[in-house]
């Protein structure tokens, strides 16, 4: 009898639940040839000697990071406001005070507005598209750069003044910024993605 079988008929034989699951008996399994040799060689393992925690310990011996939180932002500092207003899809505005250099994306979702960021706010998605409803505050923002364009493309509703709202940082010449949220937004993956 090969190898692979001879170790597959003793995992089997270690684990009744998992045979049960395959259709196969303990009875049956017992007879057979395999478990025979197999059972010839196994250790005897009087589980009672072996201390709890000693099966419990290497199971927990992992670390842990702090968890950075989407949308967790810090509040302004008093006469450091900065104030943005969204317009979301109801056409409801919502003004919030809010620090320099959050992004649009962080604080739409610490206010609990509709506004996805399904790649975390690295510029994969466009998911985070706003649109800048006056002009002068978009001639005031940075040129979006390439990734940022490209993601744009893909982006629902796409205006001349969109932008995605994990690239665009509130300085102090935004302060009063008023953007849009589009009616709907587009989640694209690739195709070999599963």
């Amino acid at each position: 009898m090969p190898l692979p079988r001879i170790a597959t008929a003793a995992r089997l034989a270690h684990l009744p639940a998992l045979s049960h699951s395959r259709g196969l008996s303990l009875p049956s399994l017992a007879q057979s040839p395999a478990s025979r040799l197999v059972s010839q060689y196994r250790p005897k393992i009087k589980w009672a000697s072996i201390p709890r925690l000693a099966t419990t310990r290497y199971s927990r011996c992992f670390t842990t990071t702090t968890v950075r939180c989407h949308g967790n932002i810090e509040p302004p500092k008093p006469g450091q406001e900065l104030y943005v207003t969204f317009i979301d899809k109801d056409g409801e505005e919502h003004k919030f005070a809010v620090a320099e250099g959050d992004n649009l994306l962080d604080i739409a979702q610490a206010n609990d507005l509709e506004m996805e960021g399904a790649c975390g706010g690295s510029c994969a998605c466009s998911t985070c598209h706003v649109i800048v409803v006056d002009d002068k505050f978009y001639d005031k923002m940075p040129e979006p750069d390439d990734d940022e364009n490209d993601m744009l493309d893909l982006a629902f509703g796409l205006t001349e003044t969109s932008r995605l709202g994990c690239q665009v940082k509130m300085t102090k010449d935004l302060d009063g910024l008023v953007v849009k949220l589009p009616s709907m937004t587009r989640n694209l993956q690739a195709s070999d993605f599963q």
